[in-house]
């Protein structure tokens, strides 16, 4: 797919997690459209490779690790003193640990939550002023499908990404009720070909595709520049927020029907986006 040429000229995007799989494609698509892009990433060596890809121009790649509120602290005033207000913050940076609950450590749940979801107020709340002060701005959270429906396999990710869904509603909410023009993006996608998911299965691949990276960042891009509040991918995943209607036991057979909760079973992914 050709890289999105959508006009983000004179605008600061900051993408978490933008070393590697769809958060380097969106830092990518977004460099491309004419956005100054700010990297947050664990990853040195992968926000190197970014930054020589697009040139050094337009790009400030910054060591951060988001399940560190110091190190967000810190990298956070930097970018407001250095490059400026951020206009679109995408919050994409996450971590899977891809065990029952049972075979958790407290470790494993604690550096879940910490970067999927306690990580969304750090940087929310550092960069949202400015936002709400200029009245313009996008919050972009990238949850998932596994934050509308539970997943055998997945207790603390679901209970991340459930989180993630509920801070972008009531954050929409009191957004609105400020009579602001910020806008909030929430993303749902189904599994993408990122290797952070590395193993997974689909039992229907035309209704539930494991998902291509690049689509997917074309597609959230796209929706910010639109200015939409909602995106789940693929389409059939709105399915879901019907199903939920149905009495609970008819719920987890369709589930069941769909390989939803068999598709984490030959899982053998890495541990972060």
């Amino acid at each position: 797919m050709p890289m999105t040429r959508t006009d983000f000229r004179d605008r600061v995007v900051l993408v978490t997690g933008a070393a590697q799989g769809i958060g380097r494609r969106m830092a990518l698509r977004f460099h491309a459209a004419g956005a100054t892009v700010v990297a947050w990433d664990v990853d040195a060596a992968g926000l190197e490779s970014l930054a020589a890809e697009l040139g050094g121009e337009r790009v400030h790649a910054q060591v951060c690790d988001l399940a560190d509120p110091a190190a967000i602290a810190t990298q956070s005033a930097r970018v407001l003193a250095g490059v400026g207000p951020v206009d679109v913050l995408v919050n994409n940076a996450g971590v899977v640990s891809g065990r029952p609950l049972l075979e958790l450590e407290d470790s494993d749940v604690e550096r879940t939550l910490n970067v999927n979801t306690l990580s969304l107020f750090r940087t929310t709340r550092a960069f949202l002023p400015s936002m709400i002060a200029r009245d313009r701005g996008t919050v972009v959270t990238i949850s998932s499908a596994a934050g509308l429906v539970g997943v055998a396999g997945l207790t603390d990710y679901c209970a991340s990404k459930w989180a993630a869904v509920g801070f972008d509603e009531a954050l929409r909410a009191e957004l609105g009720k400020q009579g602001s023009q910020v806008r909030t993006l929430i993303v749902c996608p189904y599994y993408i070909d990122t290797g952070m998911f590395k193993g997974v299965r689909t039992r229907f691949p035309r209704l539930l595709p494991i998902l291509d990276p690049d689509d997917v960042a074309a597609r959230i891009v796209g929706a910010v520049a639109e200015g939409r509040a909602r995106l789940l991918l693929p389409r059939f995943v709105w399915a879901t927020l019907l199903a939920r209607s149905l009495p609970v036991p008819l719920f987890d057979r369709v589930a069941g029907f769909f390989g939803i909760n068999a598709s984490m079973d030959h899982f053998v992914g890495k541990r972060r986006r």
